[in-house]
């Protein structure tokens, strides 16, 4: 679709290069690793929680090797309270598969990045386009509600990515592999700054003038409700407190203290289960609990 591209892509560049973050895993010295750490943890995670996350882990390990040559449960102790520790797991996978197919250098490859542990459709993409400079349709949450307002002429995108929704996203992408690029990156950067879930900043719109949705009187969403993801009290925060004694432990602890963190014994055993099934906790032979190793 040429002409949509025409219609677009220069405004929402060119606001890109006006406003856009200086982020660390945008600089030019940033290494393929660093962008790929940085996706792993940005996901359903804000920017300013990776922010210190990201630089102490790319401070301790720099290459895919230096984490490699550690045991996992190292990864899941810098983690800390990132939240979904299993993406630190899933990190320690990528780095050891990197160093044992690929010479310790991440593959330019996409299909290469897409067989790495881990590593879903999405994050191949973002990697490819970020860190490599390709052509790929990078769908996030803040694109998907880009294009759904601008294109489509919606508030928010049905909850599940559909085929219709990444069909659009290659329509339109630029020809040129350096545009696209710039392009996947600019449209999620206006996602995260501009065209946010819950209060846009229409006035400040490269392209409010050609929005679907703001032409159409911003009709409100009238799907399926729409959940916030609650936290206190969740298996979700049982897991995280157990996984905090372990990751200040010098070594194994006996049960008493993962006992001593959460009251309910019922949830405490069901978190403590699914963390051992997940890699996170590793049971030792004398009842002691510790980390992956």
């Amino acid at each position: 679709m040429p002409m949509i591209q025409n219609t677009y892509t220069e405004s929402i560049l060119n606001w890109y290069v006006a406003h856009a973050r200086d982020l660390p895993w945008r600089s030019p010295e940033a290494s393929p690793w660093a962008v790929l750490v940085s996706e792993i943890m940005l996901q359903q995670t804000p920017v300013a929680r990776v922010l210190p996350a990201y630089e102490a882990w790319m401070k301790r390990w720099p290459t895919p090797a230096d984490l490699a040559a550690e045991p996992s449960g190292e990864a899941v102790r810098q983690w800390g309270r990132l939240g979904y520790p299993r993406r630190a797991l899933n990190l320690h996978a990528i780095a050891r598969a990197v160093t044992e197919r690929h010479d310790g250098t991440l593959p330019s490859d996409h299909e290469q990045l897409r067989a790495l542990p881990g590593v879903g459709s999405y994050t191949a993409a973002a990697v490819s386009s970020f860190a490599f400079r390709q052509r790929h349709a990078v769908l996030d949450t803040n694109v998907r509600r880009v294009f759904a307002r601008l294109i489509s002429g919606v508030e928010y995108p049905a909850k599940a990515k559909t085929a219709a929704e990444e069909r659009l996203a290659v329509s339109l992408l630029p020809d040129d592999p350096e545009t696209a690029a710039q392009w996947a990156v600019a449209v999620m950067e206006l996602g995260a700054l501009i065209c946010t879930a819950r209060s846009p900043k229409c006035a400040d719109c490269p392209v409010y003038d050609k929005c679907a949705w703001r032409l159409a009187g911003k009709p409100p969403y009238d799907g399926p409700l729409r959940k916030g993801q609650s936290y206190a009290g969740t298996d979700r925060q049982c897991r995280g407190r157990l996984l905090e004694v372990l990751r200040h432990a010098e070594g194994p602890v006996p049960k008493t203290a993962l006992d001593a963190v959460w009251d309910e014994p019922i949830q405490r055993e069901r978190a403590l289960d699914a963390l051992i099934a997940d890699g996170l906790i590793d049971p030792r032979d004398d009842g002691t609990y510790a980390l992956p190793h």
